[in-house]
């Protein structure tokens, strides 16, 4: 097994106000090289906030100057990033995660393909799947939506070329009255993630932001956290679970040494008894 200590960055996104953000998420990042992390994991779109009018015409291509940030951050604290941007494109944008390496190298770019459709006027669907091999292991990545019930194939597909671990930047978002008792997310997304996560032998990171949304289709709902941190054998990790739960969560986790792959895969989930009808 190989030792890997991931931070879970849940930070607070304002909807337009991508220097505020970008300010907590370099405190976020500065802290967990402090903690001694290898890799850190923020939110989804974490410049303007997801579905944000302002992002339409504001976004930025990647490679570019919001990107370029978090490459350079990467370097000078020696740390993996995993973020979600806005990327800007020549006909319309796409909700985008990348990985950066300690030497501040992009080195996957993911964009969203399971894609609401209140999202559909502010971003393309995403047409790649890919993994990278890193010294911390094989790294997928898929975003928030992409890990819904119907979309588990993104997943899938991501254990399939062998990911040890898939990172998903995420938005996750409730009525504003939800109240912490009410944890509306045991379903929606500890069930799938556990499901993927099980049968794949993989293991799941998704962090997502705090805070009320402002602007867009979702105006006056909330994030309220509770990113998650899902392996084989159930859950590792919980974030804070409310709207102003702002925190750095810091967890060790395994990752495996020997991957299935091909046929084999499929031999491993027939004697676990994985569901192959149609």
């Amino acid at each position: 097994m190989n030792k890997l200590k991931l931070a879970l960055g849940q930070i607070l996104v304002e909807g337009g106000e991508p220097e505020r953000n970008f300010e907590r998420a370099h405190k976020m990042i500065v802290k967990a090289k402090a903690e001694g992390c290898h890799l850190i994991v923020l939110p989804e779109t974490i410049d303007f906030a997801w579905t944000h009018p302002s992002s339409l015409k504001e976004a930025k291509a990647i490679p570019g100057d919001y990107s370029d940030l978090f490459c350079q951050w990467a370097k000078e604290n020696d740390i993996y990033v995993c973020v979600g941007l806005t990327e800007k494109g020549e006909d319309a944008n796409r909700n985008t995660a990348l990985l950066i390496n300690n030497a501040g190298k992009i080195i996957l770019k993911y964009s969203k393909i399971n894609l609401l459709t209140v999202e559909f006027p502010y971003y393309q669907t995403g047409q790649t799947l890919g993994v990278v091999d890193t010294p911390l292991g094989r790294i997928g990545l898929n975003i928030c939506a992409d890990n819904y019930k119907e979309a588990t194939h993104i997943a899938k597909t991501l254990g399939a070329m062998g990911a040890d671990i898939i990172l998903s930047p995420s938005s996750w978002t409730v009525d504003h009255f939800i109240k912490e008792d009410e944890d509306p997310y045991k379903d929606k997304w500890f069930s799938p993630l556990y499901h993927v996560a099980h049968y794949f032998d993989t293991i799941i990171v998704s962090v997502t932001s705090v805070g009320y949304i402002v602007g867009g289709p979702y105006e006056g709902k909330k994030m309220i956290g509770c990113s998650l941190v899902v392996g084989p054998q159930g859950l590792i990790k919980q974030g804070l679970f409310n709207e102003f739960a702002g925190e750095l969560t810091v967890v060790d986790i395994d990752t495996k040494d020997h991957r299935l792959k091909g046929t084999e895969i499929g031999v491993a989930l027939k004697e676990k008894g994985y569901n192959f009808e149609w």
